[in-house]
């Protein structure tokens, strides 16, 4: 009998120790995953984010320990990229146009008025374009892991005078995006200045610029209201946030950590498409709850801005771009037929 026991009490505390062991391997197993964005909590893409970040974390059933780091608390804006890239966080989400002069192909999606239809948007995220993107994007040191359609809706918004013609932009300090897309501005006769959604406000109550350029819903997030009192939305480009992590943190992954990372991407393309069409078409309203003058670009008022703003974005891109340029365009193109 005593033996029995024993043998009883030597089964358990096997049992126990590899159940430890199991739990000691799970804890280690788990790998750090610290996303870094510019966003506003308020914005819905933030909130996108933090629901692909759950996602992610239920997939791989805890694999991944994905901690979200907003508005800048982590890194700033201009640093997301290189710090990815050098491993010095996990992963991050900017904006395509903020790869500016490291990718300018990245900037495809910003001809002014030409890339605005909901089916071909909806469709980026798995067409032959994006991939190519995604292959451009490895070669910088990144992976590419979420596409999320931010904006197809933005504004012009300035003090005392709506921006509405090409003749208002005349001299007009505004915040630019990058190098390419700042040609169009250019054209326009304003004089853009390159700058991070979250530095706009402080810029444009300060006087560093006279006007703002900004989605549509991220005017109302930011509050934009507080320092300027004329809104012009108009459907000028579109613009992705992408979430990109570090290749070697990648690597280390296992298959069932990668698949999570791959499927909660595709479902947060889609989350993110419907969140920012709501965002959009909400935001003229609460807009004009505020102390602003909002006006709508009249077909007639766009008509006269996109020739001017196309072919100086076009020769921007190919300068910039080369072969990459003009394979991205036919791949976008075979996207909207």
């Amino acid at each position: 009998m005593q033996v029995r026991v024993w043998a009883l009490k030597a089964a358990a505390i096997a049992a126990l120790a590899a159940l430890l062991t199991t739990a000691s391997v799970s804890a280690r197993a788990a790998e750090k995953m610290r996303c870094s964005h510019q966003l506003p909590p308020t914005f819905h893409i933030a909130k996108v984010i933090e629901r692909w970040a759950a996602e992610v974390e239920a997939l791989s059933d805890g694999e991944i320990d994905v901690q979200v780091f907003g508005a800048n608390s982590l890194v700033g804006a201009r640093e997301n990229i290189p710090s990815v890239a050098k491993g010095s966080i996990e992963c991050a989400f900017s904006g395509n146009f903020q790869w500016g002069k490291t990718l300018p192909v990245m900037n495809v999606t910003m001809r002014p008025y030409s890339l605005n239809a909901p089916e071909t948007i909806a469709a980026w995220p798995e067409s032959e374009a994006a991939a190519f993107l995604e292959k451009r994007l490895l070669e910088k040191g990144v992976r590419n892991v979420a596409w999320m359609f931010t904006s197809r809706m933005f504004v012009f918004t300035s003090n005392g005078k709506p921006l509405l013609e090409p003749a208002d932009f005349t001299g007009v300090k505004i915040r630019g995006l990058n190098p390419v897309v700042n040609a169009g501005l250019e054209a326009l006769g304003a004089a853009p200045s390159a700058m991070s959604g979250s530095e706009v406000y402080q810029a444009l109550s300060t006087g560093v610029i006279d006007a703002g350029l900004t989605d549509i819903a991220a005017a109302y997030a930011r509050k934009y209201y507080e320092v300027q009192d004329q809104i012009v939305a108009t459907p000028l480009f579109s613009v992705f946030y992408h979430g990109y992590v570090n290749p070697d943190w990648y690597d280390r992954l296992s298959d069932k950590a990668k698949a999570a990372l791959a499927e909660a991407g595709r479902k947060a393309a889609n989350w993110a498409f419907d969140a920012t069409e709501r965002a959009a078409g909400a935001a003229p309203y609460q807009l004009a709850g505020k102390n602003v003058t909002v006006h709508i670009h009249t077909a007639d008022q766009i008509g006269k801005m996109a020739p001017i703003m196309q072919p100086a974005f076009d020769k921007s891109f190919a300068e910039s771009t080369g072969e990459d340029g003009k394979k991205i365009l036919q791949l976008l193109k075979k996207l909207t037929q």
